[in-house]
């Protein structure tokens, strides 16, 4: 069933990169307290918002581009599904109402949700056009997300490792985005829609993927026996295989497989590389949970 023009609007298909905010519920064992669920709910609520209002305001700084964009030109604003004055009025009010209400619900996470809104506010206008700083925001955007959840469930043992699992992550995600662009530009006749793409090469692209990829899984395995919340026993290093295939798969769908698109929508749609991140989830929090 097709979303109405004003829901896809909003990119609700991607709101899914905001569950990141639960990343210090589940890590610091606190995912059965109703208290911090909910505080953790809450926050994921008013994080998809206001990044939909990031969406809103990318794709009107955008509109002229995304029309000669393959795909982007059917999202609805481009397309004309949705008027450039209702639009403005959506990017206007969602963050005049969601960020006083971000500040109720905890100064700390008001503070970093309106950095994480100011951040992307910058990206959209500016930094996405300045060469390898455009793919560090994507990475700082997933940062606050852990961040914003970390603020809220008052932390007892999450490791700051797992920030630098995840910035590396995220980088690994925004470079396969880049990656993908190059691939659609250069079978495109038209000119790229994106202007920083002329300060990249695809072999320039893989050697970052390949750097990235390669300290993820280093930090990664670091964490899983030096973190103060995983067992003693170091039975968490059972999950390095599975971190392992994950980024293995990904580079075997792009380079083998000729597929192209980033690692979080990937995974939506290859079942060996989605089976591989429900069982190292599950895996995880089983080690976790049991160990307590």
């Amino acid at each position: 069933m097709k979303l109405p023009p004003i829901i896809r609007t909003l990119r609700p298909h991607q709101w899914h990169k905001n569950l990141a905010v639960f990343a210090a519920l589940v890590f610091d064992v606190k995912f059965f307290d109703p208290l911090y669920v909910g505080r953790t709910v809450i926050a994921f609520v008013l994080l998809a918002l206001i990044s939909s209002a990031v969406y809103l305001v990318n794709d009107l700084a955008d509109i002229e581009q995304d029309k000669l964009h393959p795909t982007k030109r059917f999202r609805p604003i481009p397309s004309g599904e949705v008027s450039v004055g209702l639009a403005k009025i959506m990017a206007i009010a969602f963050p005049v109402v969601i960020i006083p209400i971000a500040f109720l619900f905890n100064t700390w996470f008001g503070i970093i949700i309106t950095l994480y809104y100011a951040q992307n506010i910058a990206y959209s206008f500016v930094l996405k056009h300045v060469v390898l700083i455009d793919v560090m925001l994507i990475a700082a955007g997933f940062v606050l997300r852990v961040a914003a959840g970390v603020v809220l469930i008052d932390v007892e043992r999450f490791s700051p490792w797992l920030y630098i699992c995840v910035t590396l992550g995220a980088l690994f995600i925004g470079f396969g985005k880049r990656r993908h662009e190059l691939t659609l530009a250069a079978k495109s006749d038209k000119e790229s829609t994106r202007v920083v793409l002329q300060d990249y090469t695809i072999p320039f692209i893989d050697w970052l993927v390949a750097i990235v990829a390669t300290s993820t899984l280093v930090s990664y395995s670091v964490y899983t026996f030096s973190a103060p919340n995983v067992p003693d026993n170091h039975t968490m290093m059972l999950t390095i295989p599975f971190v392992f295939y994950g980024i293995a798969r990904y580079m075997y769908l792009i380079h083998v497989k000729g597929l192209g698109g980033a690692p979080d929508e990937l995974v939506l749609k290859d079942r060996p590389l989605f089976i591989t991140v429900v069982i190292w989830g599950l895996v995880c929090a089983t080690i976790l949970y049991i160990s307590q």
